[in-house]
C-alpha cells in the first residue's frame, strides 16, 4: 500500500499530518534530512549514516538499496509508505505480526561447534544445530537478501562501555529497524562512521526455511553461531526475536567477565539504592518497575558488574493488553506518543482508535517505546548494585504468600526453579493452572548451565549483603477460578516497605510449606491476605493444593541438585 501526501487519513492530528506531509514531500523533492545518499558501483543505493564497514565486508551483495541508521520520523514515514503498518490517531504506529505474536522458542537453534559444544546447556532450551545445516541456511539467507532494500542499523547492547557489545541489524522491514534502534543502546552520531560491529542478526520474516536443507524443525528458524558470530532469523514477523538474540549473546559471553547478565527490570529509589525485579512474562516486571517514585534503569534485561546494574537495552518492550491508565499510568501514556509501535494492537481503520482491551489478533499485544518516554527513567541507563532484589511469580494456585523474604540459599533455590503458573484459556489445552518453571526466571535465553548464573547471583548476593523478597501477583482467597488477583495496590505497599526498609522490622512467620519468612504485618496492606491459608474457605482444599505445588517444586529442581551446595539443597521446600 502506497500512501500518498494529499490524502487526509481519518483521525490524524494535524501535527502528525503536517510530519508526514514535509517528510513526503522532502522526499519527493530529494531532501535527505541531514543524511546522505551514495550509489556504488554496483548501483546500490545509499542513504542515511553508513559506516565506513559496509555491508560487502560482510559478504552481502546484489540487494537494491541500503538505508542506513535512519531515525524514527524516517522509519515510520517508510513504514507507513511501504504499508506496513497505520498511524495511530495519537501518534504511535500500529502493525501486525502475523501469525507469530510471540516467541519461536521451538525453533531456536545454537551451533554446535568446537566454541560451544563443552559450555553450552545442551537439551530442550538450547537445540544444536549442524555447522553444515547453518553454511546451507547462510548460504540461503545471503541469496534472499539480493534484490532487497534493506533497513541497516548500528547499535549497542549493554549501557556499560566496557562490557557493550556492538551489534548490526540488517532488516527487510522499515518498523522492523525502528523496533530494534528503540530497543537497543543507540551510539552517538559521531560514533557510527566507523562502527565495526562485532555480531551481526539478519532478520527476514519473508524467508521460509526448508527443514530438510536446514537442519530445522519448521519454515521458522532463529539460528545462532557464536562462532561466526552472525545470527539468521526468519519466518516470523514477531520483532522480539531480535532483541532476545542480543540478549541471548550477552548472557553467553558475561559470565566469563565475571557480570552476572539477568532477566529482569530494575529501578532506583530516592536514596539511590537499586531494586532488580526478576519475573517472567506477565508477572509484573514492567509495571512494578514503572514507579513514580522511583528513577527507571530499564525494564527487562541487565548486566550486574562490581560497580553498577546496567540495562541491556536503550527501550521498553511492555505489554499492552488490558493496560490501565490508573494502574500502570507511565505506560499507559506512551500509547499516544509518536515514536512508540504498538504490536497486535486493535486499531479503527477509520477513526484510528486502538482498543488495549481487544485481544482478537492476540493476548500478547505488545508495546515498544524509548526509554525515556518514562519520565523518570535513567539518563545513563544504570545505576548502583542492588540493596534489593524481587523475584515475581504470578501464582495461579493462591498458595503462594504475597511476599516472602528469602535467605541467600533459598533466593538461588527460587532463582534456579523460576516458578510461575500458566491459567486455562492462555494455551490450548490448558484447562486448569500449570506450574511452569523457567530457570533463572529466562530459560530460553540463557545458553550456558544455570548453575553458573545461580552461582554469580548467591556470590554477589552475599558479597552486597542484598536483601531477597519473593512477590506473588498471582492469585489469593484460592486459585485461578475461584479466588482473585492479587490487588496490585497490597502489592506496591508491601514493595515499598520492602524497598524502604520498614518491612525488615516486621514481625515474620516461617511458611511451613516452603520455609521462608512471612510478614504478619504491613502498614496499609489488609493482613488477612498475608497468610495466603487464611484466605481460603477450605483450609483442607489450601493444604493439599500447597503440598501439590510443593511436589512439583522439588521434581523440577532433581535436575540442578547435583550443581548446587548442600545449603541450597536443604532451601527446598518441604513435602508433608
Amino acid at each position: 500500500m502506497t500512501v500518498s501526501p494529499t490524502v487526509v487519513l481519518p483521525g490524524f492530528s494535524g501535527r502528525l499530518l503536517l510530519v508526514l506531509d514535509l517528510l513526503f514531500a522532502g522526499r519527493q523533492k530529494g531532501c535527505d534530512f541531514g543524511t546522505t545518499h551514495l550509489n556504488t558501483e554496483d548501483a546500490v543505493s545509499v542513504s542515511g549514516k553508513p559506516s565506513t564497514f559496509g555491508l560487502d565486508k560482510l559478504g552481502v551483495s546484489g540487494h537494491a538499496a541500503e538505508y542506513w541508521n535512519l531515525g524514527t520520523a524516517p522509519l515510520v514515514e517508510e513504514a507507513v509508505r511501504r504499508g506496513e503498518g497505520l498511524l495511530a490517531k495519537d501518534g504511535p504506529l500500529v502493525v501486525e505480526t502475523g501469525k507469530h505474536t510471540g516467541r519461536s522458542a521451538n525453533d531456536k537453534f545454537t551451533v554446535k561447534d568446537a566454541v560451544t559444544q563443552d559450555v553450552i546447556w545442551w537439551g530442550k532450551t538450547n537445540q544444536a544445530m549442524d555447522p553444515a545445516h547453518f553454511e546451507a541456511l547462510e548460504a540461503d539467507f545471503r541469496a534472499a537478501l539480493k534484490g532487497k532494500e534493506l533497513f541497516v542499523q548500528d547499535l549497542y547492547g549493554g549501557s556499560q562501555p566496557e562490557y557493550r557489545v556492538n551489534v548490526r541489524v540488517i532488516n527487510e522491514y522499515a518498523w522492523h529497524s525502528l523496533f530494534i534502534r528503540t530497543l537497543l543502546v543507540r551510539p552517538a552520531a559521531d560514533e557510527l562512521a566507523g562502527f565495526v560491529p562485532e555480531f551481526t542478526i539478519i532478520d527476514l520474516p519473508s524467508f521460509k526455511a526448508d527443514p530438510a536443507r536446514h537442519g530445522c524443525r519448521s519454515e521458522t528458524v532463529i539460528a545462532v553461531n557464536f562462532t561466526k558470530k552472525l545470527i539468521l532469523i526468519g519466518g516470523t514477523a514477531y520483532a522480539g526475536e531480535m532483541k532476545k538474540s542480543v540478549f541471548s549473546i550477552l548472557n553467553f559471553r558475561l559470565p566469563e567477565q565475571g557480570v552476572m547478565p539477568m532477566h529482569c527490570s530494575a529501578n532506583i529509589g530516592p536514596n539511590g539504592d537499586t531494586a532488580v525485579f526478576f519475573g517472567l512474562s506477565g508477572t509484573g516486571k514492567t509495571t512494578l518497575s514503572a514507579d513514580a517514585s522511583r528513577t527507571l534503569i530499564g525494564d527487562d534485561e541487565h548486566g550486574w558488574s562490581d560497580t553498577a546494574v546496567f540495562n541491556f537495552e536503550g527501550g521498553c518492550y511492555a505489554k499492552m493488553i488490558r493496560l490501565s491508565p490508573t494502574a500502570e499510568p507511565e505506560i499507559f501514556a506512551t500509547t499516544k506518543r509518536f515514536g512508540t509501535v504498538l504490536e497486535n494492537v486493535v486499531i479503527d481503520r477509520q477513526t484510528r482508535e486502538i482498543d488495549l482491551d481487544d485481544a482478537t489478533l492476540a493476548e500478547n499485544s505488545r508495546g515498544s517505546y524509548p526509554i525515556d518516554f518514562i519520565p523518570n527513567a535513567s539518563k545513563d541507563n544504570l545505576g548502583p548494585v542492588p540493596k534489593n532484589i524481587i523475584m515475581l511469580t504470578a501464582d495461579a494456585y493462591g498458595v503462594l504468600p504475597p511476599i516472602a523474604r528469602l535467605t541467600p540459599e533459598q533466593a538461588m533455590y527460587h532463582f534456579l526453579s523460576g516458578y510461575t503458573a500458566r491459567v486455562a484459556g492462555t494455551e490450548i489445552g490448558v484447562k486448569e493452572p500449570q506450574a511452569t518453571f523457567s530457570t533463572c526466571f529466562g530459560a530460553p535465553f540463557m545458553p550456558r548451565h544455570p548453575s553458573v548464573y545461580g552461582n554469580l547471583l548467591k556470590e554477589r548476593i552475599y558479597a552486597g549483603g542484598v536483601k531477597c523478597w519473593l512477590v506473588n501477583t498471582g492469585w489469593t482467597g484460592g486459585g485461578y477460578g475461584v479466588g482473585h488477583r492479587m490487588p496490585i495496590a497490597a502489592t506496591r505497599a508491601l514493595l515499598n516497605a520492602a524497598l524502604d526498609g520498614s518491612l525488615n522490622t516486621a514481625t515474620f512467620r516461617v511458611d511451613p510449606n516452603f520455609g521462608f519468612e512471612v510478614p504478619a504485618a504491613c502498614p496499609g496492606v489488609d493482613p488477612h491476605i498475608l497468610n495466603p491459608r487464611d484466605t481460603w474457605d477450605s483450609k483442607e482444599a489450601y493444604d493439599a493444593t500447597a503440598q501439590k505445588l510443593v511436589k512439583q517444586f522439588i521434581e523440577n529442581f532433581a535436575q540442578f541438585e547435583d550443581h548446587v551446595d548442600e545449603g541450597v539443597r536443604n532451601a527446598a521446600p518441604k513435602a508433608a
